[in-house]
């Protein structure tokens, strides 16, 4: 077993400000998002400025922030929050949705979209490769605060976290979202999107890949006690939230691939 690294989720504290590692991983995954999109950015569209990049990214991350935290309300705990409404705004204590997220980028993209000349697909292929980094900080700053740790097991690398009151050794959920959601689908997204691809076919990628990999980790993590499992004793939210993403993302690399090959393009 392997001990949990006591740190502290308060990465600052000055006097009543406290700035938690939880909010520096979401700026530390915007901020690498952005820095990676300007070095891509010639490649995208040679005529796009900087500024408008910066445009671009400001729309997207309020689309993950606003669309992350109303998607944790309506898919996990939206009796808490109507009971407390004020719960939403404590965002420092986690509770944010993937899936929410991915819904507020979304709709960040087609309102951008429509008012710079791309269309959707244009953009969220853009986008698709950048994702991961702050997926990946994102489950560090879950593992830092000792939350969505996953179910018992004696593997050698369990660990004990802080936070569970039964106090046993847990396969760290977060580590294997950040090795599979952050690093493979970077290194994934990042080789497959270095050739040219059909508009469609990234985000399908992105789509497909992730599904697949939050679906697999919910079977050793454990599920949001206010929900349980869903059916079968085994299905969590989230794979129910990943069962589209899965058949999407297929279909959308399918539709993508016939598509050129109507069009007569090799």
């Amino acid at each position: 077993m392997l001990a949990y690294p006591q740190i502290d989720p308060v990465a600052i504290a000055l006097g009543p400000l406290k700035i938690h590692w939880y909010g520096l991983m979401y700026l530390i995954g915007i901020g690498g998002a952005w820095w990676l999109a300007s070095r891509r950015l010639k490649a995208f569209d040679p005529t796009w400025s900087k500024e408008k990049l910066s445009d671009l990214v400001f729309w997207v991350a309020l689309g993950v922030i606003a669309g992350g935290r109303l998607g944790y309300v309506l898919f996990y705990d939206l009796s808490a929050y109507i009971a407390n409404p004020l719960l939403i705004f404590e965002v420092w204590k986690g509770g944010m949705s993937f899936h929410g997220g991915l819904i507020g980028v979304m709709l960040a993209t087609l309102w951008f979209g429509q008012r710079n000349g791309k269309s959707f697909f244009q953009l969220m292929d853009f986008i698709a490769p950048l994702v991961p980094i702050g997926l990946g900080a994102g489950r560090i700053g879950n593992f830092i605060n000792a939350e969505l740790w996953g179910k018992a097991t004696d593997l050698p690398w369990a660990m004990i976290f802080p936070t569970d009151p039964a106090q046993l050794p847990r396969h760290p959920s977060q580590l294997y979202q950040f090795a599979l959601e952050g690093v493979a689908l970077f290194a994934i997204l990042w080789f497959y999107s270095r050739k040219p691809r059909p508009t469609m076919a990234v985000s399908g990628m992105f789509a497909l890949c992730y599904g697949i990999f939050r679906f697999v980790v919910e079977f050793v993590r454990v599920p949001d006690a206010q929900l349980g499992y869903l059916a079968f004793n085994w299905l969590t939210m989230g794979q129910v939230l990943c069962l589209p993403m899965i058949v999407g993302g297929i279909a959308l690399i399918v539709w993508a691939y016939r598509r050129r090959a109507a069009q007569g393009v090799a």
